[in-house]
């Protein structure tokens, strides 16, 4: 007869490695949904919009890597330099020229929520237009990196990749919103737009370079992305503009560092319903912001608002 306490030990072993590959590969997840879904909260911040168009600016960039890769063999961790500029440039084109006459208008946030989900289907069929309604992806040589072996267990190398372009990228999103003069400026329109520009800031420049920024980020959480969800595809925008809303809801709309902490719990949270419930986990990302709503409408680090 088997000894029942024999058998129980390696079990508690399987089921303790699990939850140790689960929260560290959910830390390392981590750090890239906070870049992927700081350019979200970015543009919120700027000028209180939700921008529906997210997701497809995160498709952008997994086809701009996999194009630049398939046509002149860049890796896609060059590809990042190369989209930066003309996503930022993108975003400040988008703010200059048609957010104006949304704020000009009686219902600005509705009328934005219709302009981005138009700007969202137009991406989607240029994208089917140009790459074809098929998946593509890139070979995993595309970034010869090795698995990340630690405490016995191999996590993916992309993973590790992933965190490694996430944080030099939020640092310097950091320090430029926390440490720099433009900063400052930016911090007071998304105070308060009307103070900001009674205080001599140009409202609408700071305003469209942060915008720049916003859809800089998203892009370049694409190049990386195409290697973290496996792979682009022109239909995808949607569920990823809700992943990026589910966790910037959690943190705190408008916040930053709540979208980092948020999205932080967010990749631990959703590595352990796969690594637990993986027919459930799929569905995370509404659960949360359902619960949010319920719980804590702020968010984790908003501040509950006075009623008059």
């Amino acid at each position: 007869m088997p000894n029942a306490a024999g058998t129980e030990l390696p079990c508690v072993m399987a089921v303790l490695v699990l939850f140790e590959f689960a929260v560290f590969g959910g830390l390392l997840l981590g750090l890239y949904y906070a870049m992927f879904a700081m350019g979200l909260n970015v543009v919120f911040g700027a000028q209180r919009i939700v921008n529906l168009a997210h997701g497809d600016l995160v498709v952008l960039g997994g086809y701009a890597a996999w194009e630049l890769y398939e046509t002149w063999h860049i890796s896609p961790i060059v590809a990042v330099v190369i989209v930066l500029p003309f996503a930022i440039a993108l975003g400040f084109l988008v703010q200059h020229f048609l957010t104006p006459r949304l704020m000009r208008s009686a219902d600005p946030e509705t009328l934005s929520l219709i302009l981005f989900f138009g700007l969202s289907q137009i991406i989607e069929a240029l994208a089917t237009i140009v790459f074809g309604p098929n998946e593509r992806s890139l070979p995993t040589n595309a970034i010869p990196v090795s698995s990340l072996h630690l405490l016995g267990e191999s996590y993916p190398g992309i993973w590790w990749v992933s965190a490694l372009v996430a944080i030099p990228v939020l640092g310097v999103f950091l320090w430029l919103l926390y440490r720099t003069p433009f900063g400052l400026r930016v911090r007071a329109v998304m105070s308060s737009v009307t103070e900001a520009a009674t205080a001599g800031v140009n409202a609408s420049r700071v305003s469209g370079l942060f915008f720049g920024i916003g859809f800089g980020l998203a892009v370049v959480a694409g190049t990386v992305g195409i290697f973290i969800f496996g792979g682009v595809s022109p239909t995808a925008g949607v569920a990823l503009t809700i992943t990026a809303f589910a966790i910037i809801v959690f943190g705190s709309l408008g916040n930053p560092w709540g979208t980092i902490v948020a999205a932080i719990i967010f990749g631990v949270v959703t590595q352990l319903a796969q690594v637990y419930l993986p027919s459930w986990s799929n569905l995370v990302p509404y659960a949360l912001v359902i619960l949010t709503m319920l719980l804590r409408p702020q968010g984790l680090l908003g501040r509950r608002q006075r009623v008059a």
